[in-house]
This record gives C-alpha cells, structure tokens and sequence, in this order.
C-alpha cells in the first residue's frame, strides 16, 4: 500500500532538507581557517598563521622551536613584511611579544592588497635564523 503524498508530509519533508542543508553548511570545514606555513629559520622551526589576510592591521602568530621541535625562547623575534613586486618593503613591525612559551604574536600592517612575504628573524643563545612566508592580502 503506497501513502499519498500530502500537503503536509511535502511540508515537512521541505523543512527536514533545509535543516539538513544547513547544519552540513554550518557544519562543513571553512577554508577561513588560519593557514599555517612552516619553515627552518637557522636553528629554529617557525609556524607562521595569519587570520584572513587583508589590508590594514594583521594578527601573526609564530610557534617557535627547535629542529628536534622542543619550544625554544629566542631572545627577539622580528617581523618585516614586504611586497618586492611592487618595489614596497615596511620597516619591521615591534617586536614580537610572548604569549606563552614557544607562541608569539605581533600586529602586521598591509597597506594594500596583493601578494605579500613576510621576513621572520629571530636572534638567541641557539643563533640567528630567518624565514620568508608568502601571504596573500584582501
């Protein structure tokens, strides 16, 4: 015996695939996630993630450590951003501060859109190291 379709059941049915639709929306990964690079700078292992890119004020967040990945202190870590392309080199942004041991932040300022590289060099007991990472602004 086969159930007529009715108003109601259409309905229903409707609503039950829109809910669904959009829990697998809000649900599904987001490309927006910070992008994580990862490069050896001399001694050191440097994480690199920026949130969204785009013009103006930039958060970075750095993971430094050493080559066997143990976090290491080094005594200052600057960040320079640069676009060679365009012939536009910054001065280096203050000092990267300690959030907790190994993880550092700064602010980074992009003035305009485009391909960016961000110069990380740090200076401590272990030595001098530095890594370039490529950043696309919005």
């Amino acid at each position: 015996m086969r159930r007529q379709v009715t108003p109601r059941r259409a309905v229903i049915g409707a609503v039950l695939i829109v809910i669904a639709a959009l829990a697998a929306w809000w649900l599904w990964p987001s490309d927006s996630a910070k992008p994580v690079s990862r490069s050896t700078a001399g001694p050191y292992l440097v994480a690199l993630r920026v949130d969204s890119p785009h013009t103006g004020d930039n958060t970075v967040d750095l993971d430094v450590t050493d080559q066997q990945g143990n976090v290491v202190a080094p005594d200052r870590i600057s960040v320079e951003p640069a676009m060679p392309q365009m012939g536009h080199a910054l001065p280096p942004s203050p000092a990267a501060a300690a959030v907790t041991p190994g993880h550092y932040r700064a602010t980074v300022n992009l003035p305009m859109p485009g391909q960016w590289e961000i110069a990380v060099k740090l200076s401590g007991a272990p030595g001098t190291g530095s890594a370039t990472f490529s950043v696309q602004a919005n």
